[in-house]
């Protein structure tokens, strides 16, 4: 990359990384459930108000955890968007479940809950919802439907941590929900991830999982004067390292985010004349929703326009990116029986969208940057 190069994305600190790093070097704990990792989870119990947060190596495998908990069998189907991280997907697929996709609704560009009925049967065992661009699901519905069919809801919330829908905050209302803390997160250690865990009958079992199948947890509390294997699990428990370094970007979480709501105002209102006259969308949020800034994407008339935009704005040294590819007709998509035209919104607007820079030390020339760069190139 070019010097001058407008990034996509860089990691910014917060400011108490390196102190932070350093006081876990020196207590010489920098394996997993440090101090450090304690004061992470426990700050993000109290901001969601919830049981139980467990922080874990990544966001893939919070969603492993998740799946794990669901006990799920061979054969067993799990509805899932089309547009998604193929890593939404493969921690059920590793237990054995089936994948069912759905299309999304095209002003949100999420999970469609008016889709999702008809893609139920009686193998289906749970809704994986994906909160697009840290906006909301409609998850009233998605909660109503999994009621009524006795499924488990696992909120894909790697977006949208802080957000809110309807007053209630992002990933506190299915059974379980996994967060996101890798480098082109709000928050980040680099690599890095949660599952949040909204029924306290379920912490006990999400502990054991992440330590190898193992009642360790219990052992440290003094509940048992050994420890041994109970059940099935692996290791999700990221380094202390990492969590000093995420620690000092969550307490910075003001600042952090009154910066990233700065930058997408700032894009929204700089490029709607633009928008209008070139016919390109632009992100919409409903009015429930409170949003999480975590992106901002450009929907243009087709494919070709999308791709000589990319195309002139590296000539310009702006850096954007597409995103998301049709899940249903990927290789593996296709594999467990995803066809063209099944899901019709994803596959137009996968082609069409493009992301913009978008990081937390931005600055408003190199905003004011890409602006020019989009007019220039239009």
């Amino acid at each position: 990359m070019q010097r001058n190069t407008v990034p996509f994305n860089r990691a910014s600190l917060a400011g108490a990384e390196f102190d932070y790093i350093k006081a876990a070097i020196d207590s010489m704990h920098v394996s997993g459930n440090g101090p450090f990792t304690k004061r992470c989870e426990q700050f993000l119990e109290d901001a969601l108000g919830v049981p139980k947060v467990l922080l874990t190596t990544s966001c893939t495998h919070a969603l492993e955890m998740a799946a794990l908990l669901l006990d799920l069998e061979p054969g067993d189907e799990v509805i899932f968007p089309s547009f998604t991280f193929v890593s939404t997907v493969t921690p059920f697929v590793l237990r054995g479940a089936r994948p069912v996709f759905v299309d999304v609704r095209a002003d949100t560009l999420n999970l469609d809950e008016r889709l999702i009925e008809r893609a139920v049967t009686a193998r289906t065992r749970a809704i994986v919802p994906v909160h697009y661009a840290g906006v909301g699901c409609e998850m009233d519905e998605i909660l109503a439907i999994a009621d009524a069919r006795g499924l488990g809801v696992v909120e894909d919330n790697a977006h949208g941590l802080f957000a809110e829908y309807k007053g209630r905050k992002l990933g506190t209302m299915g059974a379980t929900s996994a967060l996101s803390f890798h480098e082109t997160k709000n928050f980040t250690c680099g690599e890095g991830g949660a599952i949040i865990i909204n029924r306290q009958q379920d912490v006990e079992r999400a502990e054991i999982l992440r330590e190898k199948g193992t009642n360790r947890s219990r052992f440290f509390r003094g509940q048992v004067d050994k420890y041994t294997w109970v059940d099935v699990g692996s290791s999700y428990v990221p380094s202390d390292i990492l969590a000093a370094f995420l620690l000092a970007q969550l307490e910075a979480r003001d600042k952090i985010q009154t910066k990233r709501r700065e930058l997408w105002d700032y894009y929204h209102q700089a490029l709607a004349g633009w928008a209008a006259a070139n016919n390109v969308g632009l992100p919409f949020v409903p009015a429930h929703c409170q949003q999480s800034y975590h992106m901002y994407y450009l929907l243009f008339p087709s494919l070709d326009a999308r791709q000589q935009m990319i195309a002139r704005l590296k000539e310009q040294q702006v850096q954007a990116v597409f995103h998301y590819q049709a899940l249903h007709m990927s290789e593996m998509g296709r594999k467990f029986g995803g066809r063209a035209g099944d899901c019709p919104v994803t596959e137009d607007l996968s082609d069409r969208l493009l992301r913009l820079p978008f990081f937390n030390d931005m600055t408003l020339d190199q905003q004011a940057r890409v602006v020019d760069a989009l007019h220039a190139a239009s």
